[in-house]
């Protein structure tokens, strides 16, 4: 079973989204903010981070820049996410270090094809 730690300062957000991961076959572990899922995805490895961007303490970009200078995290893909949807965006997430991006509102079959694409054949059947 797939492990994804959320990254999400929005208990809305993280309730929702963690729900509907969960029904899908994933083990949810969360983070309120980015050094705390820094911390989460050191101790524990996840197989797939979804970090929100604007997050408190650490923002979402140093989060994750910090997570890919890790050796020991470094190779855990990360999927940026962001109510920001203006040009460039998506290439900032990925110049910080996520392996790739989406979009709030989240719509659920694009994450999810998103993160089938990070995880390969540790994706729920």
């Amino acid at each position: 079973m797939a492990t994804v730690l959320i990254v999400e300062d929005n208990e809305m957000n993280r309730d929702m989204l963690s729900r509907r991961l969960e029904r899908r076959g994933f083990t949810i572990r969360i983070a309120v903010d980015g050094a705390e899922g820094v911390a989460m995805a050191t101790a524990d490895i996840p197989d797939l981070v979804l970090m929100d961007m604007s997050l408190p303490i650490m923002d979402g970009w140093e989060a994750t820049r910090t997570l890919k200078a890790n050796p020991d995290t470094a190779g855990i893909p990360v999927i940026g996410l962001t109510a920001h949807a203006m040009a460039g965006d998506r290439e900032k997430c990925l110049a910080a270090g996520c392996d790739d991006y989406d979009t709030k509102p989240i719509e659920l079959p694009r994450l999810l094809e998103k993160m089938q694409s990070q995880l390969g054949d540790k994706f729920p059947a």
